[in-house]
């Protein structure tokens, strides 16, 4: 039985909070009685503090991980638990992101508590969401609809909702699956009109580099084939610069041989896309993931982001 007691870095919301559980959970049936104590370490991220500005004013993506990221630099923690959405395609120096547990659904999905569809909303009608990529998919769809920023954990933008704040908001179904809370999706998007996030649904595991302690704790659990879609779709989302400014999608399948990626880019306003796709042989998934992202870069050419 390993003696020393593992510390697991997260966030503190309902959500950061269910998927830490998931891992303590997973590594402990894994490893049954010598399973080590596992502490989890709730760090507050400036991400969780800056609730009043869209992401992409405030920094981006890396609001969410810092925090944890100097936590687990310093040694105060030894492995952090993330959303693989949330996590910057660079990483630190030192810092790997190298085990995923199996990837949930990666639909997003419509939660309103006065119409049923997007499609059943009136001209005019709000979406709040603070994502670009479904503010983007929104207004692709329904340019007549108006989107504002509306940010917080799963519980806050429902309530939200509540208080009229909007009609309506998107939010990812692996997150409600993971809270017990599915009831609460009005309708499930199809894929051919909310392609997802890249990263979207898979719970990331980031350690420190060389770390063969937690590295041989973590194997077990470890995803083989959310770890090769997740390496086709970050290296996509890095050959696009991605940050919180562009509007990206990108969404990898894999099958015992391969790994197929297609990707989506838009403007803000939904007005404009460009779609790439290719496949590769799942050693190959990085290499096809930046295939794409070039492939994209190029289709929308140099000014394509330039006003974000």
């Amino acid at each position: 039985m390993q003696t020393n007691p593992v510390r697991l870095g997260t966030r503190g919301s309902p959500l950061a909070l269910a998927q830490a559980h998931e891992v303590r959970d997973r590594l402990a049936a894994a490893w049954g009685a010598d399973a080590p104590a596992i502490e989890i370490v709730v760090i507050r991220t400036s991400g969780d503090r800056i609730l009043d500005r869209p992401l992409s004013e405030v920094g981006g993506k890396g609001l969410f991980t810092k925090e944890i990221e100097d936590a687990l630099l310093a040694g105060d923690i030894d492995l952090a638990v993330h959303s693989s959405k949330d996590m910057p395609t660079v990483l630190p120096d030192g810092l790997v992101l190298d085990h995923f547990l199996p990837r949930e659904d990666v639909r997003d999905v419509f939660v309103s508590r006065r119409y049923a569809s997007l499609a059943e909303m009136p001209a005019g009608a709000v979406v709040g969401t603070a994502s670009l990529r479904r503010q983007a998919l929104v207004k692709r769809l329904r340019p007549d609809l108006e989107v504002v920023t509306y940010r917080g954990n799963v519980q806050t933008r429902l309530r939200k909702l509540d208080e009229g704040e909007a009609d309506a908001t998107l939010l990812a179904l692996a997150g409600l699956k993971r809270l017990g809370m599915v009831d609460v999706a009005t309708d499930v998007l199809p894929l051919s009109d909310f392609p997802p996030a890249v990263g979207q649904g898979a719970i990331g595991i980031e350690t420190r580099a060389g770390d063969a302690r937690v590295a041989g704790l973590l194997a077990p659990i470890h995803d083989a084939d959310t770890a090769v879609a997740l390496a086709a779709e970050r290296a996509l989302l890095a050959a696009l610069d991605g940050s919180c400014r562009t509007p990206i999608a990108g969404h990898a399948k894999v099958s015992a041989a391969t790994v197929h990626l297609s990707g989506l880019i838009l403007t803000p306003d939904g007005a404009v896309e460009h779609v790439a796709s290719g496949t590769a042989a799942r050693a190959n998934a990085a290499d096809l993931g930046r295939h794409v992202g070039e492939r994209l870069k190029a289709l929308g050419g140099p000014d394509f982001f330039a006003g974000l």
